[in-house]
């Protein structure tokens, strides 16, 4: 594949995101990124935390958008991705166990989990999304692959994008989250501060 085959693939599943809400009902993409901001916004004003999960590379995004939203959106996150907790969680009770057990011992109602999983079938990414729903949490998904992966129907917003390669999905994924992250920057036109 020639460069420009490459960047006009990524354009392509980007430009066909299509977000859903908890219902299954679709979701203008900046209506949904609005609404996401404002449930950021006012779990900062309350010192509530935004949690991430994911694995490989969706691990790395997890850990780099956990720090990049905690600066821009002043909120509190967390990220579980320290290798003494996921090694001792996945030998002790199972690695499907590795994100949900951290997030029942520390989420509280209203509290939001991000969780990217690129083909939104990782059994401890789906286990943490049904952990933070038991815990009154605010789901967000982060999927690609096929349409009908079990992620995509467990978060109150589910960003999905139909990359059928892992490169794309990731990076993807990628261009989402650095607009979330951007609608807090003041150099890009940032939405209202906490």
């Amino acid at each position: 594949m020639r460069w420009k085959e490459s960047v006009n693939s990524l354009l392509g599943v980007l430009d066909a995101l299509a977000v859903s809400d908890g219902r299954g009902a679709s979701l203008d993409a900046d209506q949904a990124f609005a609404l996401l901001a404002a449930w950021v916004r006012d779990c900062a004003r309350d010192k509530r935390r935004v949690y991430f999960a994911g694995n490989g590379a969706s691990a790395s995004m997890a850990s780099h958008f956990a720090t990049d939203l905690a600066k821009m959106a002043k909120v509190p996150t967390e990220v579980f991705t320290d290798p003494a907790l996921v090694t001792a969680t996945g030998n002790d009770m199972g690695y499907s166990e590795v994100f949900a057990y951290p997030l029942a011992q520390r989420m509280r109602s209203g509290e939001i989990l991000v969780a990217i999983s690129s083909s939104g079938s990782s059994p401890n990414v789906v286990r943490a999304a049904e952990t933070a729903r038991k815990l009154d949490g605010l789901i967000i998904t982060f999927s690609a692959m096929s349409p009908g992966n079990k992620l995509r129907t467990l978060g109150d917003l589910n960003f999905y994008i139909p990359a059928t390669t892992y490169g794309l999905a990731e990076s993807g994924h990628a261009a989402l989250l650095h607009h979330l992250v951007d609608l807090f920057d003041p150099r890009c036109g940032a939405l209202e501060r906490p």
